[in-house]
């Protein structure tokens, strides 16, 4: 029974971030998303996208020349996979967009706004980073139509693999020619490499808390202090006002 109990608990600590999706933007807009990663973490983004067509009533590849533009402001420096999607008219749903001429460019920023890599990828295709510092990561994405208004809108598929899971084990074993048992062993390794890492980022973030918690009291306490001086002078003034008014009107 404990041995199960721990097995669940390590099943459950072993998950790392993944995430796929798909969303409709408009050919001149911009969307962001936000991503916590571990420091020393690899991103891996995979990407495609398709356009809407009117006459099809449907998304289509899209048309030459038109692609995505990828940025990520990444504290962390993880790994992430974006696709893109548009929506053919013709067929009724939703399809990749042609290769060639589209493109998708990617740039990634740290939290301090410097650009850690700027290039253009194809219509399809993935892109890969490591963090360097843990954090917030901005991940936002826009296409590289000229379009002044209007302009068609656009599926996105979207897919963000984090840690161990953006590393193709596969490829790892057949290029190492690694044993089955050994490959299993290489798995195990990496797992306890990014629980030690999210381990980390979560002290990282559990002293943050505590450093503007300790932040918010101490200017709580001087607002307090304050307020009670300038009451204590309020006062003070108020009944010297009086004293002097009184004492003008004879009153006392």
């Amino acid at each position: 029974m404990f041995n199960k109990s721990v097995l669940g608990f390590l099943l459950t600590v072993c998950i790392t971030y993944t995430s796929a999706l798909y969303f409709h933007i408009g050919e001149t807009e911009r969307k962001c998303f936000i991503e916590e990663i571990p420091d020393e973490t690899m991103v891996v983004g995979k990407y495609k996208v398709e356009l809407f067509d009117r006459q099809q009533n449907m998304y289509v590849p899209t048309r030459g020349g038109l692609g995505m533009h990828v940025e990520i402001r990444d504290p962390d420096d993880s790994m992430i996979i974006s696709r893109v999607q548009v929506f053919d008219m013709n067929i009724g749903d939703f399809v990749h967009t042609a290769p060639g001429p589209l493109g998708m460019h990617v740039q990634i920023r740290d939290p301090k706004g410097s650009t850690i890599m700027s290039r253009t990828y194809a219509a399809e295709g993935r892109f890969t980073f490591t963090s360097h510092s843990a954090g917030e990561h901005v991940i936002c994405l826009h296409s590289n139509s000229s379009a002044w208004f209007g302009g068609g809108q656009l599926r996105v598929h979207l897919d963000i693999q984090v840690g161990e899971h953006a590393n193709d084990y596969q490829q790892i074993a057949a290029k190492d020619k690694l044993t089955e048992l050994q490959l299993r062993v290489r798995q195990l390794l990496d797992q306890v490499e990014q629980i030690t890492k999210e381990q980390n980022y979560q002290r990282y973030r559990e002293e943050r808390f505590r450093q503007t918690s300790e932040s918010t009291n101490q200017r709580v306490l001087w607002w307090s202090i304050g307020q009670t001086v300038i009451l204590l002078l309020t006062g003070f003034w108020q009944m010297k006002h009086l004293k002097s008014f009184f004492e003008a009107k004879k009153l006392v």
